[in-house]
């Protein structure tokens, strides 16, 4: 029998004697199966024989260089964007406001009193008797702010309307006395015509009336308020899951509740505090209303800034026209000291970083605020503008910087960066 000689793979690679290390020679066995590849529609690429170069020459179309992206250009769409979308989001603010303030109202009142929920779950209280007791806590407090607000006012009002005569005599001797430093007089009671006594007692009156017509107002929080007291037993879960998938964003969320928290607690003993104050002084002078001007005290401590300004206004023109000049001049020194002593020096000491921005800011956000949400936006300008520093600056490292410019302790701003 004759030998077989063995058959050898011819799909083997073969290793050519003179081939670099590394390198392999396509039989022609393999150039086949290639081409076959490459007709089946398989685009995997092949390497070319050692010594083969490219055609510089070649038809083969070649990649274009990446165009430079216009970096300014692209930062003031950027810009244009930020803006727009701030506009925006201000209009709709503005069209939902009758909705969206009293919601952030209810909430921040709901806030302040969840201390009490807190306590009444230490003594063993079921959670829902917890959560009804809470939600009837902030009720009675709403309640009690609306009746002395109404009640104050309609009172002033009551009691500055039996002095048109004096206020209209006042008004006509400080014409006079601006006349002599060489004003035209006629043209002075043109241009103060606006702010003439009648006047004023007259947008008074309507502002007085648009307060009583504060009850719709009112039911929408109270109704916010019922649904909230509702879901307050599973926010604590809620609060924990949260923590699970966003912890950054949990962390500022806490450090917001509390701040808002101790700011409404601070802002309510200092301004029970001024007016206590405020109306003892008020008795000592002789100034009538004391009570009513106590509580009109209390009430503006809320709005920042100018809320001293507008608690201040009433009982210094009835100490004007009641006993004279130098008891007005008085109550307006002892509410400006006693405003700047207590809520200028000693309560940013127990608010602490709770108020973390600069007056102006705190300024700008009153006018703002207020001219989105009418009246009620003075009450709510400081909390709402503290959540949105807190939602968009504190939660995103790449817009913190702006805390620089808009935050009462930058320095602290800058350490967190680093």
């Amino acid at each position: 029998m004759s030998e077989q000689k063995p058959t050898r793979d011819v799909s083997s690679t073969e290793e050519h004697p003179n081939a670099e290390a590394g390198s392999t020679v396509i039989t022609p066995d393999t150039e086949g199966r290639a081409s076959e590849e490459s007709d089946d529609g398989d685009a995997s690429p092949q390497r070319a024989a050692p010594g083969e170069q490219d055609d510089p020459t070649s038809d083969a179309p070649q990649e274009a260089d990446p165009v430079p992206v216009d970096q300014g250009r692209s930062r003031a769409t950027g810009v244009v964007i930020a803006i727009a979308a701030t506009a925006l989001s201000i209009w709709l603010l503005r069209e939902f406001s009758s909705v969206v303030a009293p919601i952030f109202l209810a909430a921040n009142l709901l806030i302040a009193a969840y201390p009490v929920y807190t306590l009444l779950l230490k003594i063993k209280t079921p959670r829902f008797l917890a959560a009804i007791a809470t939600g009837l806590t902030v009720f009675l407090v709403l309640l009690l702010g609306v009746a002395a607000l109404v009640w104050s006012g309609s009172t002033m009002v009551g009691k500055l309307g039996d002095y048109t005569e004096q206020f209209t005599k006042l008004y006509n001797d400080t014409i006079k006395f601006i006349s002599q430093f060489g004003f035209n007089e006629s043209q002075l009671l043109d241009q103060l015509t606006s702010i003439s006594p009648s006047n004023v007692l007259s947008v008074v009156r309507g502002l007085l009336s648009n307060l009583s017509n504060a009850g719709s107002l009112t039911l929408v929080i109270i109704v916010v308020l019922v649904f909230m007291v509702m879901d307050l037993p599973s926010m604590a879960k809620r609060m924990g899951f949260l923590n699970q998938l966003h912890p950054s964003f949990t962390n500022n969320l806490e450090t917001f509740v509390a701040g808002i928290r101790r700011y409404w607690l601070v802002t309510t003993i200092f301004g029970l505090i001024v007016a206590v104050l405020d109306g003892f002084a008020l008795v000592l002078l002789g100034v009538s209303l004391p009570v009513v001007w106590a509580v009109l005290s209390f009430i503006t401590n809320y709005i920042p800034n100018i809320g001293f300004v507008i608690g201040l206004i009433p009982p210094a023109l009835l100490a004007l026209v009641e006993q004279g000049p130098v008891t007005a001049l008085l109550v307006v020194l002892i509410y400006s000291v006693l405003n700047f002593v207590l809520q200028s020096i000693v309560q940013p000491k127990f608010t602490g970083d709770a108020v973390g921005i600069t007056p102006t800011v705190s300024f700008i956000s009153l006018l703002l605020w207020a001219a989105v949400f009418g009246p009620l936006g003075a009450l709510i300008a400081l909390p709402f503008t503290l959540m949105i520093k807190a939602m968009l600056f504190d939660n995103d490292p790449r817009s913190r910087w702006l805390n620089v410019m808009i935050a009462s302790h930058p320095e602290k701003t800058v350490e967190e960066s680093t």
